[in-house]
């Protein structure tokens, strides 16, 4: 499950924020980093609130007088956030409020790969229709466009408001 976590952390977050200077190719890497987790067998940390908190923290604290710095990373931890979101961990609070619970993450595969087929295909078509969505409401058809997102993740700023489907 890819273009679920990559798609809706997208919309979700523009939505949220109304920034077109915050990278969202990060955020759309922040929302898929954890689904990594599954060559360890299960949820570990990155599906922990404690990963994405301590990674804000920590970003805060070291970029502290460089704001560009942090409007560049920030997207990971918010990313990593709308994962734990779009995946119900929080269903799972021994994993969800790891350590607060015990150090075990205990038994289960990751929560993405725990519905039937059907329901993740579902799911794909949703972050595939936001995807679509994005391209044409961020007007990703210019070519100016499309390069200075993929350069630097950022949005035009000539979307003052988040567009109307």
């Amino acid at each position: 499950m890819i273009l679920w976590f990559a798609g809706v952390s997208f919309i979700f977050v523009w939505w949220v924020f109304k920034s077109p200077a915050l990278d969202y190719r990060l955020v759309m890497l922040g929302a898929i980093l954890p689904v990594g987790e599954v060559f360890l067998g299960g949820p570990r940390v990155l599906h922990a609130l404690l990963a994405p908190v301590a990674l804000m923290g920590i970003l805060m604290l070291a970029t502290q007088k460089r704001r560009l710095v942090r409007r560049r990373w920030i997207g990971i931890p918010i990313g990593m956030m709308m994962h734990l979101v779009l995946d119900g961990i929080w269903a799972r609070p021994q994993v969800f409020w790891w350590p607060f619970f015990g150090l075990d993450f205990g038994e289960g595969g990751l929560p993405e790969f725990d519905h039937p087929l059907g329901l993740t295909l579902v799911f794909e078509l949703i972050g595939l229709a936001c995807l679509v969505w994005a391209w044409r409401a961020f007007d990703f058809a210019n070519p100016k466009i499309r390069d200075r997102f993929f350069r630097t993740g950022q949005l035009s700023r000539s979307v003052p408001q988040p567009p109307t489907c």
